[in-house]
Formats: structure tokens, sequence, C-alpha cells
């Protein structure tokens, strides 16, 4: 699978901590799911991992993101998070950007845009509106290579897969 990234001590915290949302998405990809990965950290310790499982789980709501704030917030025993940070492998979309609004995250830091549904700027800027009562610093871009590469190689062999001619089964 594309998109690991290489072990290198000279990493910035930001793309160590990236790099384990990139395993996340791995995590989603090995389940059928659109390989997007998410890592909760707060004061430098990681607090709460989550992957994709929308499909798996029948559950709309499902994403990497909602996955870690939900197991986060329940060991902090708190639905606020400050001072937490969430790395995300793809521009969070409005449902995502809410809820990490609504927790009071102090930081989202993700890989990849999202032209289609990102909330940060991509499509629209949920974290830039000054009316909302809470502002949550984002940084986007940190390992963007790595994270866009692996999307475009899970929706190539998606695509690949549904223009291979079934096989008939012999009885």
């Amino acid at each position: 699978m594309p998109g690991a990234a290489a072990p290198d001590a000279d990493l910035t915290p930001d793309e160590r901590f990236m790099t384990l949302a990139l395993a996340q998405a791995r995590l989603a990809w090995e389940r059928g799911e659109v390989p997007v990965g998410a890592v909760l950290v707060k004061d430098g310790q990681v607090i709460a991992t989550g992957f994709n499982q929308p499909i798996g789980g029948h559950d709309p709501t499902a994403h990497a993101e909602i996955v870690a704030l939900r197991a986060g917030a329940e060991k902090l025993g708190n639905y606020r998070l400050p001072g937490c940070e969430l790395y995300v492998t793809l521009e969070p979309c409005i449902m995502c950007s809410g809820a990490m609004m609504h927790a009071r995250l102090a930081r989202v830091v993700y890989a990849a845009t999202d032209p289609k549904t990102g909330a940060c700027g991509s499509v629209l800027n949920l974290f830039g509106e000054e009316k909302l009562n809470h502002h949550t610093e984002v940084v986007g871009g940190v390992l963007a290579g790595e994270a866009s590469l692996m999307l475009k190689a899970f929706f190539a062999e998606r695509r690949a897969a549904a223009r291979k001619p079934v096989q008939p089964k012999d009885d």
C-alpha cells in the first residue's frame, strides 16, 4: 500500500503524529474503507486513534475524526477536549469540523486537501468563521504527498476492480 512514511528521527512532531494517522488510514484500507486515519494528541501523548468505518459499521458518522474524538472523550471523561490536537490524513468535512469545534480542540493538522468536501479552506473554511465562539488553529499539508498517494491508489484499485469482468464459477 502506498503512503507509508519512512521512519525518521528527523521528523517534526507534526510529521511523527501524521505518520501514525497514515498507519490508521492503512487499517481503513485493509477493511475496504476509504483510507483516512486520525490521531488525537494531548500534551505530546496519543490519547486516541481512529480510522474510517462508515461502510463496515453502517454509520455515516463513523469518519476517522469522529471515531478518534469519541474514543478520546471517553478516555478523558469529558466531551470537551481542550488542549488536544487532532491529526488527520484528509482535510475534514463539515460534520467533522463541527464536531472538532464543539470539542474545543486547540489544533487540527491535516495532510491532503479535499477539493470536494473540505471544510478547512478547499470548499469552505468553517474554522475561519469569525462569528463562531471557538477558534481552532488549522495546519494543512503535513505529509500531504503520502496521504494523497494513498487515496489515489485506493480509488485506482477500486476502479480497476469495478472494471474487471466477473468470472463464472465452475461447479
